[in-house]
This record gives C-alpha cells, structure tokens and sequence, in this order.
C-alpha cells in the first residue's frame, strides 16, 4: 500500500485478482486491435497524402503509397474485421451469462468472471449451495448439435474444470453454455462437460441439492482467489 498526494494506492499485487468483469479479456482484445488498425491505417493515410505532396500525384512513392493503403484496407476488411467481430461476440457472449450468474449473489453464490491461472481464461467460476462449477461460454449462433460439438471445445472445459479442482482440492463440475443458440440435447454430459443453453443456466444451477454450507462456499472462494494471487505473480 503506498500514499501518493494523500491518496491510496493499491499495488498490483495487492488487488483483488478475482475483481474482474464478465468478458474482460475478451473485450480488451476487441479493444487492442480497433486501436492498431485505426493507428495502422491513420499512419498509411499520411504517408500516402505526404507522398503525394511532396513528389507529385504521378510520383512512383504517391503511387505505391495509395496501393499499399489500398491493400492494407482490403486486408482489414477480410481478415481483421471478421477477427474483431469474432472476438466482440464472445465478449457480448460472457458479458450475457456474466450478468445471469452474476443474479445468484443474492442466493448464497459467489461468482469469479474472467479468472486467469496463468493457461488461458476461465470465463465463469460459480460457487454455491450446489458446489463448484466451471462455466465456460460460446457465442456461436447455433443450432447446436451436442455430439458434433468439437473436441477442443471439449477438452478445453475438461482443463478449466481440472485448473479449478486443483486449486479447491474438490470436485468440480463443467459447464459449457451457449450464451444464444439452440441446443438439441439441453444438460446433456458429453466427455464429462454438461451442455446448456444460457436460458436454462440458473434454473439447473439453483435445483441442484445443496452440497456445501455458506461457511464452505466463503472458503471455497478464498482458495480460488489464493491461487489466482498466486498465478499473478509467476
């Protein structure tokens, strides 16, 4: 903890790592790359207008200036765009089922958004009456076939629930929702991985039996939090 100028200031280290918003990695993406394809194609534009000022609207350099633009335009608009679209989708997705797990609170839960153990990015941890549970969000479109579902996705749920199982020392259950398709086999278990649509989250969650006590719900927590403090500083 440091004062600078009468105010607290919060190292690093010393902030809550499990502090973050549904979607925050995911829309810092998003972010990151509007801003180097803006700069990229401010920085083009003005070699391209200086070029033609200074050696002529004929000029070689003018002319191989405006075609360098003109494919860079071409290049965002094929390949970034999509990537852009792709990636502000899956922050809408988090943001969506962020916000549903997020009304659980209420109900005894405690719910970690965005968790980073130092492999990639556990979009939902949820911890409640029922247990543990991982919760790992797709924004595809749908219809979504359960026994067409792609093994990396699978094995991609499978490791965030071994991540969290490590950290708690207990079981943990899997989830992979899709935050706006249509599943054919709602909560139906594929390699061990549950799948549901975002609508059908917090009914299956809240019927659950209860497995653990508020008291085992506020530890259950601090061990996530731990490792996750732990993870930072690696």
């Amino acid at each position: 903890m440091a004062l600078v100028h009468g105010q607290t200031l919060v190292a690093p280290r010393e902030r809550d790592p499990a502090a973050r918003i549904p979607g925050q990695h995911a829309r810092s993406i998003v972010l990151r790359l509007r801003m180097r394809t803006i700069v990229a194609l401010g920085v083009l534009a003005v070699v391209t207008s200086a070029c033609g000022r200074a050696f002529g609207l004929h000029s070689p350099l003018f002319v191989g200036a405006e075609l360098a633009l003109l494919v860079s335009m071409f290049c965002v608009s094929r390949f970034v765009l999509p990537l852009v679209e792709r990636h502000d989708r899956g922050a809408r997705g988090e943001e969506h089922v962020g916000s549903l797990l997020d009304q659980l609170e209420q109900e005894g839960w405690r719910v970690i958004h965005d968790a980073s153990f130092g492999r990639g990015n556990i979009d939902h941890i949820a911890l409640g009456p029922a247990g543990a549970f991982t919760v790992e969000t797709k924004s595809h479109p749908g219809p979504v076939h359960v026994r067409a579902i792609h093994g990396a996705v699978l094995r991609q749920a499978q490791e965030e629930r071994e991540t969290l199982e490590r950290a708690l020392g207990a079981p943990v259950e899997a989830l992979l929702v899709y935050s706006r398709a249509w599943v054919d086999r709602p909560l139906s278990r594929r390699r061990g991985v549950r799948v549901l649509p975002a609508r059908m989250l917090l009914s299956y969650l809240r019927r659950r039996s209860a497995a653990l006590s508020a008291e085992q719900v506020a530890q259950a927590r601090a061990r996530v939090v731990s490792a996750l403090g732990e993870s930072a500083e690696r």
